[in-house]
């Protein structure tokens, strides 16, 4: 007879036949989707998350990279431990490393502030202003750029108007459609409490990306504001933020088959896409970031070294790219598995035949398009590369602040995006946080690295002005050996090493005072500077400018093309009877579904949840398997309280829920709009879904909110927060 074990798992092979709901829709399609939202099994009257002004909706707050929510009456916000990284590394030093040891701020008064870019969004509108950006634009290129470039500063100008607020207009479907979208801008945040490294990050980077996860990848930061409740620059004065509503979290927890849903901001896909864009992504893209990421952790690694100051520095910078190496990897895994280019042709081709006839327009998008496609890949080398040399924190610092001289000249409205009134105090952010994010000897190597290879570009896609100053006339064979000492002093040019020396020793970019004192200086002062990085911006900013244009121009000729041929998508779509969402654009969607495992491979079931157990059967007592003490002890003695299901404590569990990069910190909730976890990673069968959803196989992986709790409770004794969450400690 077979057993109950059995059963469940025939059971839960069946369960994972269904396909999961494709789609990052965005709050005002909801209400179509109504038939959808009770089939899979929500509760609550669901014109409720189409209304940004109402519960849930107003408590899921952006961050600007990855998504939080509020969980109290105090602006208490919760979010992904890899969220807060960089706040908790900004308050690290080697001597008091945050990150290894955790944090806890027993009272309001021990809240330590984020680093001073933070910020913390509430969407309070979103508006349709299509028809104002795109009525009687130029045909095409940089006058059609600069036209829609006018249009949408106006709108934000007016929109910002409210003080308090950060306005901007994003692009959907390609430029196919327009929306502003108003945020309340909440700049004063401070970081209240993060789990240890051993906890937050359980299993790093060798389980990042898998299942089964045993990650508690949480933490908290809160909202200040001033005494007049309105958002304030830091002070001691400022008061915690009183969110109009916040999200209950649920210590019942959910089981398998319960619907759940997830509000946040996803960041981007890539699913409208050609299939000669999949193609380049697959021979191109995702190859030379693999090469490129491994060679940069070497470096860091390599220069760090028994340098524990300049490691806590990159210690945010090498999680990340950590992260987008296992990304590219797993695309191109996930590709292998399909006929990517394949599918996509097919799609094309129906969508192309049926326009014909219907949307003939779309054919020239279509045409329009594929001709863009091969003028990015005739200079996608050089662009990718000039990228790392700008990613140089001393190549950056002093762009921004030669940059921003120049644009101070200009009316407002003229200035360029990034470097207008509004972003100046992000941009002094930056240079005040340098001194935690930046180490000499580490950017040095970064920088010849990317040096080397811009030598080894084609005549035709080399820059006189960066030739010039490295002391090389276009076309001279350098001959440098690539790979043979990687970040060492033998860049294989004695004029790039040296120019590299003078650079680094010519500089005062890594004091404080002179640094920030370039941001007070405007265009000849900088001009006549004899500070070497800032001489080298100078020397840059032509070729910079330039790249701009170009830029531009072909940005100004998509808007054509890319909204006929989505417009023709879109068309294709209604004559099925179906809505099309939007790729991924960093604004607010909702994306729902159940609890489920899913067929990980042939012979392979994964099921919906991890527990405790799984920490003490992984833990080796080395980094990344290296649970504390703590915990060890309370799971051995099997003190669980109430946060237990089934004899042990749910960890981590599976959703068949549709996200991407920007979900990181997003609530997870259950059908009454209750906190059951937070999304903070995919699964590594399904990460090429960005461009091409697998059905079968995506999955979200969501911290759960009774393990949360646990360690909130019986490990760090965090009463407090569990109290101010109308909570009790139970442990």
């Amino acid at each position: 007879m077979p057993s109950a074990n059995l059963f469940a798992a025939l059971a839960l092979c069946l369960s994972t036949q269904a396909l999961a709901i494709e789609g990052m829709w965005q709050p005002h399609q909801l209400p179509k989707m109504e038939d959808q939202l009770r089939a899979q099994g929500l509760a609550i009257d669901p014109s409720r998350i189409s209304d940004l002004t109402k519960h849930p909706m107003n408590a899921v707050v952006g961050l600007g990279f990855c998504t939080a929510s509020f969980v109290s009456p105090l602006g208490l916000t919760v979010t992904n431990h890899h969220c807060a990284y960089g706040s908790i590394q900004f308050n690290s030093t080697a001597e008091k490393n945050l990150l290894k040891q955790g944090f806890y701020a027993k009272l309001l008064g021990d809240e330590l502030r984020a680093e001073p870019t933070m910020r913390i969004f509430v969407t309070e509108s979103i508006a349709d202003v299509t028809q104002k950006v795109r009525t009687n634009l130029p045909a095409s290129g940089r006058n059609r750029f600069d036209a829609i470039d006018a249009r949408t500063k106006k709108l934000v100008a007016a929109c910002e108007a409210s003080k308090g607020y950060r306005c901007d207009v994003y692009v959907f479907h390609g430029g196919a459609q327009y929306f502003l979208i108003k945020q309340l801008e909440i700049r004063d945040v401070r970081l209240v409490y993060a789990p240890a490294n051993a906890i937050g990050k359980y299993g790093g980077d060798v389980d990042n990306w898998m299942w089964p996860r045993h990650t508690g990848d949480f933490a908290f930061y809160r909202a200040y504001v001033g005494p007049d409740g309105k958002p304030a620059d830091p002070n001691e004065s400022n008061v915690p933020y009183r969110p109009k509503s916040y999200l209950r979290v649920s210590r019942e927890g959910v089981s398998e088959g319960d619907f759940a849903m997830i509000a946040g901001y996803p960041g981007r896909t890539n699913r409208y896409r050609l299939a000669e864009e999949v193609g380049d992504a697959i021979q191109w893209q995702y190859p030379k970031q693999i090469a490129h990421n491994r060679a940069i952790l070497a470096l860091i690694d390599q220069h760090t070294k028994e340098r524990p100051d300049a490691a806590v520095k990159y210690a945010s910078s090498v999680a990340s790219i950590n992260n987008g190496l296992k990304n590219a990897e797993g695309n191109l895994d996930g590709f292998r598995a399909i006929d990517a280019v394949g599918i996509k042709s097919a799609e094309e081709a129906a969508i192309l035949e049926w326009a014909k006839t219907n949307a003939p327009e779309g054919l020239a998008g279509y045409q329009g398009l594929k001709d863009i496609v091969a003028e990015i890949r005739s200079r996608r080398d050089r662009d990718q590369l000039l990228g790392l040399i700008g990613g140089s924190g001393l190549i950056a610092t002093a762009r921004d602040a030669y940059r921003l001289s120049i644009e101070r000249a200009k009316p407002d409205a003229q200035r360029q995006l990034g470097y207008q009134k509004r972003d100046e105090i992000r941009i002094q952010g930056r240079f005040q946080v340098l001194d935690r994010r930046f180490d000499p000897q580490v950017d040095r190597a970064l920088l010849a690295y990317a040096l080397e290879r811009y030598l080894q570009l084609p005549t035709a896609q080399r820059l006189p002005e960066l030739d010039a100053w490295i002391g090389v006339g276009i076309g001279d064979g350098i001959g440098v050996e690539i790979g043979v000492e990687i970040g060492g002093r033998a860049e294989g040019s004695n004029s790039l090493a040296q120019r590299l020396d003078a650079l680094y020793a010519g500089t005062k970019v890594a004091e404080q005072e002179p640094r920030s004192a370039w941001l007070t200086m405007d265009r000849k002062a900088l001009e006549a500077s004899d500070d070497s990085a800032l001489k080298f911006a100078v020397a840059m900013m032509p070729a910079w400018l330039r790249m701009e244009d170009q830029v531009k121009t072909a940005q100004g000729n998509e808007t054509v093309v890319r909204p006929q041929w989505m417009n023709a998508r879109i068309a294709f779509a209604a004559a099925q009877g179906k809505q099309l969402y939007p790729d991924a654009n960093s604004s607010l969607r909702v994306t729902f579904g159940q609890i489920k495992g899913y067929p990980a491979r042939d012979g392979l079931l994964a099921l919906p949840f991890t527990h405790l157990d799984g920490i003490v059967q992984k833990h080796t007592g080395v980094d990344p398997f290296d649970a504390t003490a703590k915990q060890l002890e309370l799971i051995r003695a099997k003190r669980f309280g109430p946060y237990a299901k089934d004899g042990s404590v749910p960890v981590n569990f599976l959703a068949d829920l549709d996200i991407t990069g920007g979900n990181s910190g997003s609530p997870m909730m259950n059908k009454k709009a209750e906190l059951i976890g937070l999304a903070f990673d995919g699964n590594y069968e399904a990460i090429s879904s960005g461009w091409l959803f697998d059905e079968v196989k995506t999955r979200t992986i969501g911290v759960d909110a009774r393990y949360m709790l646990w360690v909130m409770d019986a490990v760090d004794q965090a009463d407090r927060l569990i109290e101010e969450m109308g909570l009790k400690p139970e442990l």
